[in-house]
Formats: structure tokens, C-alpha cells, sequence
């Protein structure tokens, strides 16, 4: 009988694909961040922070502009 692996979701799938540059969910953001979900939930509450949630659905970002936004504070 085969092994049966974990579901994938967005954040073990970014986790396979290090590098990946589009970031699903408020976990995997804060992950990257080095922040708790919920401070990741206010800081995408602030209009320039660069986390988007379109129409009310999944939270996500990019990579790179976190990075650039981190380093412009």
C-alpha cells in the first residue's frame, strides 16, 4: 500500500517551489514577513503594503515587492 502524501495547499506549494514568486495565504505572507498571521492581516489592511486580497477572496503576494517593501522602511 502507497504512502499517502499531505493535501497541497497554497502554503506547502510555495514551500516546494522555493523561490516562488507569487506568496497564497496569510500564513505563508507572515511566514515570510517573520510576522503572526494576525499582524500580517493588519499590516494588509494598510493601503501601501504591497498584500492584496481581491474581491474579499484569498489573501496573496508577490515576493520581490515584500522584499522591496521591507527594505523601504
Amino acid at each position: 500500500m502507497r504512502k499517502q502524501n499531505a493535501p497541497l495547499n497554497p502554503g506547502r506549494f510555495d514551500a516546494l517551489v522555493e523561490g516562488s514568486e507569487k506568496l497564497w495565504g496569510l500564513t505563508t505572507i507572515a511566514a515570510v514577513l517573520g510576522v503572526s498571521v494576525d499582524k500580517a492581516r493588519r499590516l494588509a489592511k494598510i493601503e501601501s503594503t504591497p498584500i492584496y486580497r481581491p474581491d474579499g477572496r484569498s489573501y496573496f503576494a508577490f515576493r520581490s515587492e515584500l522584499r522591496d517593501w521591507l527594505r523601504s522602511k
